[in-house]
């Protein structure tokens, strides 16, 4: 889904497709929860949910899952 958010044509061109698991970390993390609610939540380790987190920081170019979340909701994708 591309989302062009005016003034942020960046937002529509950055191809960022983030898998369906990824989505239930970042809607959870959006909506509070700390990673080891999130890892029981979504049957994954600590760790695993830390990593999935980490990479699509990295995929992004960001410096913090916090700002995943920002651009995720930015896209309208959570």
């Amino acid at each position: 889904m591309t989302m062009t958010v005016p003034g942020r044509a960046d937002l529509a061109d950055d191809g960022w497709e983030p898998a369906d698991e990824d989505l239930a970390i970042l809607r959870l993390l959006a909506e509070g929860f700390t990673t080891d609610v999130i890892a029981a939540r979504v049957g994954l380790s600590e760790r695993t949910v830390r990593r999935r987190l980490r990479q699509c920081a990295d995929e992004l170019g960001l410096d913090s899952s916090i700002e995943v979340v920002v651009h995720a909701v930015r896209r309208g994708v959570i």
